[in-house]
């Protein structure tokens, strides 16, 4: 489970595009705290200091305590923005947590003991169908990752989220059906076709006994 990180903030009283380029323009970045029956707060942060957070990895997962002017927010981020351009962060919105909150997260997935798969040692290939699962866990237990064992699985195989252990008090968000995890899939083999093409792409003379 992560730890929880700590964050200074500051409270914002204005707001728009014209607010949020001020504060861009100092080094800053606009951000807003909602959720638990509370009233919004926008709160102004450090962009060096979440930058490094969002693309250290694990920013979504992450509680933070955010203090905005002395009072602690206990928080969760639920999205944020990037300059299509400049690929900077410009916002982000976080979510308050209670004490006892559940929350639902996407959590990354891990596959472990890939050279213990039959099907993969004879040439089979890992079709990776979720890189991450959406789980409803507490806000106080969220999971780094949850992990695929791999061993003993077979080409032809489908691991499904039934198959996979959780951890406690954890479950997924959808539930109406075993959905698929990953795959083990046959190796490709080549088709004439691509045989033929490959023949026609040879520089001509190429394969000629020698003498001619």
């Amino acid at each position: 489970m992560s730890e929880t990180k700590a964050l200074k903030a500051e409270a914002r009283d204005r707001s728009g595009k014209g607010a949020a380029r001020a504060l861009r323009r100092e080094g800053k970045i606009p951000a807003v705290i909602y959720g638990d029956k509370k009233a919004p707060v926008g709160i102004a942060l450090n962009q060096n200091d979440v930058s490094k957070l969002l693309f250290a990895g694990g920013f979504m997962t992450t509680i933070f305590d955010i203090d905005v002017g002395g009072k602690n927010e206990h928080v969760i981020p639920r999205d944020f923005q990037l300059d299509p351009v400049k690929d900077k962060l410009v916002h982000v919105d976080f979510l308050r947590v209670g004490k006892n909150s559940v929350i639902s997260v996407e959590v990354p997935v891990h596959f472990i003991n890939e050279e213990k798969s039959k099907g993969i040692k004879q040439g089979g290939v890992l079709n990776v169908v979720r890189h991450a699962v959406e789980l409803y866990v507490p806000a106080d237990k969220i999971p780094d990752f949850i992990e695929v064992d791999l061993a003993g699985t077979e080409i032809g195989d489908s691991i499904h989220i039934s198959a996979i252990k959780l951890p406690a008090d954890a479950k997924p968000v959808i539930q109406d059906r075993d959905f698929t995890v990953a795959t083990i899939a046959p190796p490709t083999v080549p088709t004439v076709a691509d045989e033929a093409a490959d023949a026609a792409a040879k520089p001509e003379g190429e394969g000629e006994a020698e003498g001619e």
